[in-house]
């Protein structure tokens, strides 16, 4: 049950996504660079728990796109990180008003009580 809501969630979380341009997966890596930090993409695969030739498709679409661009680290000229971009930063700013209205909506359909239940098992899943 667990996989169907997450798979029911993530599909209507991209449809609403779609509508401003962008899927929740590119919204998840546009939000984690936000800080306008570079990270390198094992990170970026790590943080989102995804594998990291999934991610570097992802990032390569995205710099195709002018979301997010590589930059070679100036510490490191070996390691090279992902940044976000200026177009990248107006989308995400679309995106998480988005996303937090859509997760709003799902809240909105639970109490209170059951809301902080379903919180405190998640939370008992991801710490494991």
């Amino acid at each position: 049950m667990l996989e169907q809501a997450q798979r029911r969630v993530s599909r209507d979380l991209d449809r609403e996504l779609a509508q401003v341009g962008a899927s929740g997966e590119q919204w998840r890596v546009l939000d984690s660079l936000s800080d306008e930090a570079g990270r390198p993409i094992g990170e970026l695969a790590t943080l989102l728990s995804m594998n990291p030739p999934t991610m570097t498709k992802l990032i390569d679409r995205m710099v195709g796109t002018g979301l997010v661009q590589r930059i070679a680290d100036v510490t490191d000229n070996r390691r090279v990180l992902v940044f976000i971009t200026d177009a990248g930063l107006e989308l995400v700013a679309k995106l998480s008003s988005r996303a937090d209205a859509f997760h709003a909506n799902l809240s909105a359909a639970l109490s209170p009580a059951e809301q902080a239940q379903l919180s405190k098992l998640l939370s008992c899943l991801v710490s494991r």
